[in-house]
């Protein structure tokens, strides 16, 4: 029997565009907030990263909170889209903020002042918009088919953002005069798009009817879950554990990878190829996400597809690491793309395993916690880019980076190596690893088997 249809493609699209303003937040802090510190604003970059650290230590506190938030909303607009609209006004207003460090400050100041700012975007404004728009893909839908092609069509914008933002804000922060009134510029514009595509995709969708998201399993149970109960909920389910674990890894890949920067400007040599190495990246994943609906029907299920291409892009990523070696930006360029073809499904199906972890709570407990699940995107985005961020920021500054120094020492220009050439390498193979014991398609199966559900 067909699954039942609950969206326009129109609806899809929408939705998918809220990933877009979220990378324009994002892309932007992840990519260059760094070397806009270091060489614009003269701080210590293993100080940087240590702060970074720090505050998404708070940022692991707020995503259960505010994913339990969400669960107890009640409003017009539904439990999510509320979160999802106004604390994008925090988030503008942040970004602005991180990238507008005052020059009239002095030095400690100045930290005080980027760890604030810093901390209420990721900790409290970037949490609540993030897990209130991945838990949407719960909420608006019940058919299996239509959340995958909703993260595809997600990630699609977001991957596509990615690119645009590495590609063009270099020359834009140059265009607007340079320093910080070209950074602190840029921020501003940035934050501007953020908003008004968010408001699109806050309303280009409608939640289900609460009564509708209930499952005979939950018996329109509308009792509330306290925030402990919610956590011994997730705690208990392996698969929410598996999928923070991607998020994590994935996302100290992403900060670590915001050294990329500098590996163009100081072993490559020219700063303007980090668009083009973004683009080899970023690029064959949007066209792959565009099959990944496809690729999980015919091979029915998102199993097979993800432990595949992980697998395989992590035979591609040692022609990456070769190529950097030899310095044949060729092979670098084919190896990557050719590894971002077989990282898209994941990318694109994420939010699918997560409905799916989140459907297995309701069946083996009966609660409905879909906010607090899909705090694991936002945990893992913002604990798993912190770290890493952290990690560049103190292996930077161990390594002697000197700021805005025409050459590097070669203990710096090893470093940069291990980060950019080696760590992606080992990111996939420990994912890969947790997609071999990713199962939660095959349980939610095997239960509805055991308890007579067709």
């Amino acid at each position: 029997m067909e699954e039942r249809k609950y969206l326009k493609w129109y609806n899809k699209v929408g939705y998918g565009s809220g990933d877009l303003a979220a990378n324009c937040i994002y892309g932007l802090l992840t990519s260059f907030v760094m070397i806009y510190l270091t060489d614009t604003v003269g701080l210590n970059a293993g100080i940087i990263g240590t702060l970074i650290m720090f505050s998404k230590f708070a940022d692991g506190i707020t995503d259960v909170f505010f994913g339990n938030l969400i669960d107890k909303t009640k409003s017009k607009m539904g439990k999510a889209r509320p979160w999802m609209l106004y604390a994008q006004i925090g988030n503008c207003i942040c970004l602005v903020a991180v990238f507008a460090i005052p020059s009239s400050l002095g030095k400690t100041a100045q930290y005080a002042y980027f760890f604030i700012a810093y901390t209420l975007l990721n900790a409290v404004f970037y949490t609540a918009n993030n897990i209130a728009y991945a838990s949407l893909t719960s909420l608006i839908t019940k058919n299996g088919n239509e959340r995958v092609q909703m993260g595809s069509i997600r990630f699609m914008f977001s991957l596509a953002t990615n690119i645009i933002v590495q590609s063009i804000t270099v020359g834009l922060v140059t265009n607007f005069g340079g320093g910080a009134k070209g950074w602190r510029t840029v921020a501003f514009i940035y934050a501007i798009i953020a908003f008004i595509v968010n408001a699109i995709s806050v309303f280009s969708v409608k939640e289900l009817p609460p009564e509708e998201n209930e499952t005979e399993n939950a018996q329109g149970n509308e009792e509330k879950i306290s925030f402990l109960e919610s956590m011994k909920l997730l705690l208990s389910n392996k698969y929410f554990l598996m999928i923070a674990a991607f998020y994590i890894l994935t996302y100290v890949q992403t900060g670590i990878a915001g050294i990329g920067i500098y590996y163009m400007t100081y072993v490559l040599g020219n700063p303007a190829l980090l668009g083009t190495f973004s683009m080899a990246q970023m690029l064959p994943m949007v066209i792959g996400l565009a099959f990944t609906p496809a690729l999980v029907k015919k091979f029915k299920g998102m199993y097979k597809v993800n432990l595949t291409g992980y697998c395989l892009a992590a035979v591609f990523r040692i022609g990456f690491i070769i190529g950097g070696y030899m310095g044949n930006i060729p092979l670098m360029l084919g190896s990557s793309v050719l590894a971002g073809f077989c990282t898209s499904p994941a990318t694109g199906d994420i939010n699918a395993l997560i409905s799916a972890t989140s459907d297995y709570t309701v069946r083996t407990t009966g609660k409905h916690i879909e906010g607090a699940m899909f705090s694991c995107s936002s945990l893992g985005i913002k604990v798993g880019g912190g770290i890493g961020s952290a990690i560049s920021g103190l292996l930077l500054s161990a390594s002697g980076y000197v700021a805005g120094a025409a050459q590097q020492s070669a203990s710096t220009i090893n470093m940069l190596n291990f980060m950019y050439l080696w760590f992606p390498m080992i990111s996939i193979v420990l994912i890969a690893v947790i997609m071999y014991f990713l199962k939660v398609e095959k349980a939610n199966a095997d239960w509805d088997a055991a308890h007579g559900v067709k």
